[in-house]
C-alpha cells in the first residue's frame, strides 16, 4: 500500500510541475498559433534564475523564484517584440526550425554562464522536511509542489472564466478574427499571452528544480513530456492540459517504478493511439 500512494504522490508532484509549465504552452499555441517548442527554454531560465539569486547571491528561496519569474517575464516581452514577432504568419516549418534554434542558443548560453553540470538547489529547511501520514512518510517539498499546482490551475480558471481578460483569450483562442472584428485587439492580446506563458513556464521550471534538475540540456530533456501533454489535453483548454499532466506524471512514475525498461515505450505508444483517435487532443472541443 505505502508503494501505491509513494507512486501516486511522486507522479503528482512531477505532473503539478509539467501542467504548470505545459498550460503557458497550450494557451500561446491555441491562440498565437504559433509553434513555440523553445517554451521549455524559459522554464530553464527560470531554474537558472532560481540558482543564481538564491545560490549565488544567497537570497531567500521565494525571493529568488519571484525575481526569476519576473526577469524571464520581462526578457520574454523584449523577445516577443524583436523576435517572436516577425515569424507569426511564417509556416509551421519555420517556427519550429526558429524555436528548435533558440533551444540551441539558450542551451550554450546556460552551458557557458554556469557550466555543463546539472545545478544544486537549496530548499528551505521547512521544505526539507518530512511529514508523516500514518505509515506513510510525504516529502513537504512534494507536498507544496501539489498544493502550489492545485492553486494554480484554480487561479488560472478564475482568471480565463470569470474576468473579462480570460473572456478575450477565450474568443481569440475561438476564432480569431471574429475577436477582431468586434474590437478585440489581438496584438496586445499576443504579447500578453505569450509574457504569462513564459512566466508560468519560468514559475515551473523555478519551483520544481529538486525534481526536473537544471542543467543545458534541460530544454531537450523536458520537450516530450510537455508537448504529450499539449497534445493530448488540446491546445488552448484549460482542463486539457491539467487532466493530461495528472495522467503523465502518475503513469510515467508508475512505469519508472514496475517497468523500467517498457516506461517511455508504452507512454508514446499510448500517445499515438489516442491522438489517431482524437487528433485535436482528447480534451479539446473539436
Amino acid at each position: 500500500m505505502d508503494i501505491i500512494l509513494g507512486v501516486l504522490f511522486n507522479g503528482l508532484s512531477s505532473a503539478m510541475i509539467l501542467y504548470v509549465i505545459a498550460i503557458g504552452m497550450s494557451l500561446t499555441m491555441g491562440m498565437m498559433r504559433f509553434v513555440n517548442l523553445a517554451h521549455g527554454s524559459f522554464a530553464m531560465a527560470g531554474g537558472y534564475g532560481l540558482v543564481f539569486f538564491g545560490e549565488q547571491l544567497g537570497l531567500p528561496f521565494w525571493l529568488s523564484i519571484a525575481l526569476s519569474t519576473l526577469l524571464v517575464t520581462l526578457a520574454s516581452a523584449v523577445l516577443e517584440r524583436l523576435l517572436y514577432r516577425r515569424l507569426y504568419g511564417a509556416s509551421e516549418l519555420e517556427q519550429v526550425l526558429f524555436s528548435i534554434g533558440l533551444i540551441f542558443v539558450a542551451s550554450a548560453v546556460a552551458r557557458y554562464l554556469f557550466g555543463p553540470s546539472t545545478q544544486n538547489v537549496t530548499v528551505p529547511d521547512a521544505l526539507s522536511a518530512q511529514i508523516s501520514l500514518g505509515s506513510f512518510s510525504a516529502s513537504s517539498y512534494r507536498s507544496m509542489l501539489i498544493i502550489a499546482g492545485f492553486v494554480l490551475f484554480g487561479s488560472m480558471t478564475l482568471l480565463l472564466e470569470k474576468t473579462s481578460l480570460g473572456a478575450k483569450l477565450r474568443a481569440a483562442v475561438d476564432n480569431r478574427r471574429m475577436a477582431e472584428s468586434i474590437g478585440i485587439r489581438s496584438e496586445q492580446l499576443f504579447i500578453l499571452t505569450f509574457c504569462l506563458g513564459s512566466a508560468l513556464a519560468a514559475f515551473g521550471g523555478a519551483l520544481g528544480a529538486e525534481v526536473l534538475p537544471i542543467r543545458p540540456s534541460y530544454a531537450f530533456d523536458q520537450l516530450n513530456y510537455v508537448l504529450i501533454v499539449v497534445a493530448v489535453g488540446g491546445l488552448g483548454t484549460l482542463y486539457g492540459p491539467f487532466v493530461a499532466a495528472l495522467i503523465l506524471g502518475i503513469t510515467d512514475t508508475a512505469c519508472k517504478y514496475w517497468l523500467p525498461e517498457l516506461g517511455a515505450f508504452f507512454i508514446f505508444a499510448a500517445m499515438v493511439v489516442l491522438l489517431l483517435w482524437r487528433p485535436n487532443g482528447v480534451f479539446s472541443r473539436t
